[in-house]
């Protein structure tokens, strides 16, 4: 059972782990925009996070890692962590997600964890500021970009129309 529950921990620190990279490319001297995740906090120990996890197909850090990361060790508290970065204002492949998020892994696994993603194409405008917003829910989920302040989305809306949450080896 010991070397079991060890397995599982050193399972979830590589996962963790996982290399991250600039969503900025190498030698870009273009313009750029800001993109924002945010979270809608239901609890001390669950929220539902919005983000921003690849550009073009390169991995970046999101808030839900960082909330994880910055929380690990506080037991059934968690103080979100959100995440604002510049990327290319150029055509781009944005891979986002909304998901649920619980303050303790045996909170995930004991209760409902909804999760939805998808790839957009969008093309951020110079010195513009965008937000990952969405929601979460048994009968409907989205996640989507939107222009800070005016709320215009730009891009497509990725939708669940049914529920989105996870099984129990999806956690």
């Amino acid at each position: 059972m010991r070397l079991a529950i060890a397995f599982t921990l050193l399972i979830v620190f590589l996962a963790g782990c996982a290399t991250t990279t600039s969503p900025i490319p190498e030698n870009y001297t273009g313009p750029l925009a800001t993109v924002k995740d945010s979270v809608k906090p239901y609890s001390a120990g669950k929220a539902d996070f919005f983000y921003l996890s690849d550009v073009d197909g390169r991995r970046i850090a999101n808030s839900r890692i960082a909330t994880r990361v910055t929380n690990q060790g506080r037991g059934m508290y968690m103080k979100p962590v959100v995440l604002i970065r510049q990327v290319p204002a150029q055509p781009s492949r944005f891979k986002i997600f909304g998901r649920t998020e619980y303050a303790a892994p045996i909170l995930a696994l004991t209760s409902t964890v909804y999760q939805v993603t998808g790839e957009i194409q969008i093309t951020p405008e110079a010195e513009k500021t965008y937000v990952v917003k969405g929601e979460l829910g048994e009968n409907y989920s989205a996640v989507w970009v939107e222009e800070e302040g005016t709320g215009r989305m730009i891009g497509e809306k990725v939708e669940v129309k049914g529920s989105a949450a996870l099984g129990m080896l999806e956690k």
